[in-house]
């Protein structure tokens, strides 16, 4: 990747109108602030492949206590992955549209909206193509996830506990849930990416989380599988715990695409198009 390849932001630019990457450069890094919190965003397609990079993003202001954040994964081997996963962020981006006024339930059914406009968009289209999606509403607080397949959602505190870790929607997920697998022999298993929930199914449906507490030290983390199926969760939560949010996002993805490269050993090696976002919230003063 070439310098002038990289798109050069001034980090904590203000964020105010919604922000959608999808997979028009080759590699997207920023560091936004929004009325609520700060949100490191990274998104790069993957070297070894041809086609564009199939990953889309959103950071979605609501109003001055809400924000949404989204990533969206075309699923790899279906014609118009890509497509697909900007018809999602898009669907999000409209239905939030004009809702600066929402907060819980109400924010909660926009969100629901846009995944069910995605969907509807995405068959209606008849390309085969779709998408997973890791959503998470953020209020005052609080943060609620939102699921379809096996993009994830995650926090972790300052002092490296996991407080959330969304489960894949894959068999693969689902045996690590009951401990039939644990993480280093799930990431070398032959049906890791076989998936069975995307956005772009008639029977799609969305997982969504509770309200959780979200505390000014607990960093929020959506990652495309290119980051998971690479990098452990332990070394996401000791690369994001502490230290600067952007500077948490490059280590992240920097050690993901390391092992993508195959630099770094026996470590699992899964060369894939990656996207993430990390948020904090901004401390009172």
């Amino acid at each position: 990747m070439t310098e002038s390849a990289r798109r050069k932001l001034t980090p904590g630019v203000p964020l105010e109108k919604p922000l959608l990457l999808t997979g028009n450069r080759d590699e997207e890094r920023g560091f936004y602030t929004t009325a609520s919190g700060g949100v490191a965003a990274i998104s790069i397609g993957d070297a070894e492949k041809d086609g564009p990079n199939e990953d889309s993003a959103a950071v979605i202001p609501v109003n001055d206590t809400h924000v949404v954040l989204a990533v969206a994964d075309g699923v790899g081997g279906l014609a118009n992955a890509r497509r697909a996963s900007n018809l999602t962020v898009q669907a999000l981006r409209k239905a939030l549209k004009g809702n600066g006024e929402a907060a819980g339930r109400s924010l909660r059914t926009a969100i629901l909206d846009g995944i069910d406009a995605a969907n509807k968009a995405i068959l209606d289209s008849g390309s085969g193509g779709a998408s997973t999606l890791a959503l998470a509403e953020i209020g005052p607080g609080y943060v609620r996830p939102y699921h379809v397949g096996d993009s994830v959602v995650l926090i972790c505190g300052q002092r490296g506990k996991l407080k959330l870790y969304t489960i894949p929607h894959s068999p693969v997920g689902f045996a690590m849930e009951a401990g039939l697998l644990d993480e280093k022999e799930a990431l070398e298993h032959s049906e890791l990416n076989m998936i069975f929930n995307v956005i772009g199914s008639r029977d799609m449906r969305v997982e969504v989380g509770s309200e959780l507490p979200l505390a000014p030290n607990d960093t929020l983390v959506l990652a495309s599988d290119g980051l998971t199926d690479n990098v452990l969760q332990e070394e996401i939560i000791a690369a994001v715990r502490k230290g600067p949010l952007d500077r948490a996002a490059d280590r992240i993805a920097d050690l993901a695409l390391k092992r993508m490269r195959g630099d770094d050993g026996n470590a699992p090696s899964k060369p894939d198009d990656l996207t993430t976002l990390l948020y904090r919230r901004h401390r009172r003063r």
